[in-house]
């Protein structure tokens, strides 16, 4: 297990309070969610480096580069937090990122599918409606943090895609449909669309899998 600190509680997803972004707390809660994101992203691409040995120089580079941007998006969220009067801790949290590393421990095939691929994938879907809502609220300083993270974030998905096929080519199973099998078998409850077509395919998704997520999550 990483180490973590004292707080966030840690708390089942749907003990979460819902907040609206109009209010200074609640958009405070907003950026400490994508803030707990991130902390994790961190602890998850540094256990990708520990976990799976014997692997190619590239791999590791590939996952130290990702914890190094990960903790730099941390950084950059932790800080307008506390422009806005909180800091990370402040509010409760879940651990949806970590017990799915946790699931895949066992198999770095099954991670680079399911930890990049779909958790991570999911920011890539969710974050321009974020950009443009906070745009519309005028908090310019959040949706020039959230821009960058989207952008950054297509080249961490992209290292997921790349070391999965890896994975997929040393056990000779064919990436597409192993991909298919693993979303049923790990991912059916965490799969929403709608997807963001472009930048999954920008990471490395093909036009079957694409179709596998937006069957599988309809």
């Amino acid at each position: 297990m990483p180490g973590r600190p004292p707080k966030p509680a840690l708390v089942h997803p749907r003990d979460l309070p819902k907040r609206g972004l109009g209010t200074p707390e609640g958009r405070a809660a907003f950026i400490h969610a994508i803030a707990h994101i991130e902390f994790n992203a961190i602890d998850l691409a540094w256990d990708a480096v520990y976990r799976f040995r014997g692997m190619p120089d590239a791999y590791y580079a590939d996952w130290v580069s990702v914890a190094n941007d990960e903790a730099r998006h941390f950084a950059m969220l932790r800080e307008r937090l506390q422009q806005l009067g909180y800091d990370y801790g402040d509010f409760d949290a879940h651990n949806g990122l970590w017990e799915m590393a946790e699931k895949t421990a066992h198999d770095g095939l099954a991670r680079m599918a399911l930890v990049p691929r779909v958790l991570e994938a999911r920011g890539l879907d969710v974050t321009p409606g974020m950009i443009v809502k906070l745009k519309s609220l005028g908090d310019s300083a959040t949706v020039e943090i959230l821009e960058t993270i989207l952008r950054e974030e297509v080249a961490h998905v992209a290292a997921g895609s790349r070391w999965f096929r890896w994975f997929c080519e040393r056990a000779g199973v064919e990436p597409e449909a192993r991909f298919r099998e693993l979303l049923a078998e790990y991912a059916r409850g965490v799969l929403r669309g709608p997807f963001n077509i472009e930048a999954r395919s920008a990471a490395g998704f093909g036009e079957d899998e694409l179709a596998a997520l937006q069957q599988l999550s309809s």
